[in-house]
């Protein structure tokens, strides 16, 4: 079964105290690309995260976005400058003495001061209980792409097998139709050669049929008809296998085009030629399609 690259899902965890936020989402890519936004609470936890988006994923890039707020996560510290206290203190009793002042100084002279006070917050180290909380909301975010993932997959699946009924379709139109090519074009050749010959008898025909036989053979895409359908057969089988199928269907995508490229070539025909566009266009189709496919 197809499964597709594309999707997307999140988790939410909150307390009196904090929030935690998880979003996972996923887009095509060649190989599985794995990328983490964590807080630095969590940093420690980068390895086992991507050990855990790797049992869900299996190809394609994969974005992880962790956030966690709320006053827990910070402690704040109030600390007083004492140097700088000593040298207010200092300076003021130095004033007062040689203004011959009186009276007693206020608290609030000294904490009015800028600078004597500084706040700092410090991050508190989450509990073990928090970590497993945090595993399993990125689980249940998996959870969610994958089954978003599965879902775009069926619809992948069936726009394939429609877009190869159609190509079976004109491979068996253009298979009928050699023998009615093969007909018109003798008779397209006997019609010049006599108009070039102002209709004079040939002297030698079976040459002239022999010529005919080799451009045919030439022309002959009984072996490139065969090799399509067994490619579109592949594909179906493919589309039927579990597990990441993406990559294989992508090459036998390019071999249906390449057989296609060469019928288109080969054709000696304009019926013939209009199916291999038909063919091609398709085919080009699927090859968009088959990238989103894990």
């Amino acid at each position: 079964m197809a499964i597709s690259m594309t999707g997307y899902g999140s988790a939410k965890v909150a307390t009196n105290q904090l929030l935690l936020t998880v979003e996972v989402k996923t887009v095509n890519h060649r190989y599985l690309d794995i990328s983490m936004k964590l807080p630095n609470q969590f940093g420690f936890l980068e390895e086992n995260l991507k050990k855990m988006l790797q049992i869900y994923f299996q190809r394609g890039r994969v974005e992880l976005y962790i956030q966690i707020h709320g006053e827990a996560l910070m402690q704040k510290t109030v600390e007083t400058n004492w140097d700088l206290v000593e040298q207010y203190m200092s300076q003021l009793q130095e004033m007062k003495e040689r203004y011959q002042l009186a009276g007693e100084l206020p608290i609030t002279v000294i904490t009015g001061f800028p600078d004597v006070f500084s706040v700092s917050e410090i991050e508190n180290e989450l509990t073990d209980a928090w970590t497993t909380i945090l595993k399993d909301a990125v689980s249940d975010a998996c959870q969610q792409a994958s089954e978003m993932r599965e879902q775009e997959g069926t619809s992948l699946s069936k726009d394939l097998q429609v877009r190869i009924h159609k190509l079976q379709q004109c491979v068996e139109k253009i298979s009928a139709r050699q023998a009615i090519a093969l007909t018109t074009y003798r008779e397209r050749i006997q019609r010049r050669v006599a108009e070039h010959f102002n209709e004079e008898p040939l002297k030698d025909p079976a040459r002239l049929y022999q010529e005919i036989v080799l451009l045919a053979d030439k022309g002959d895409i009984t072996e490139e008809i065969t090799r399509m359908n067994s490619h579109l057969t592949q594909m179906k089988q493919t589309l039927s296998l579990s597990g990441t199928i993406g990559r294989k269907l992508e090459f036998i995508a390019q071999e249906l085009l390449r057989e296609a490229n060469t019928i288109g070539s080969k054709s000696v025909d304009t019926v013939t030629s209009e199916y291999t566009i038909n063919i091609k266009s398709e085919i080009e189709k699927i090859k968009e399609q088959v990238q989103n496919v894990e």
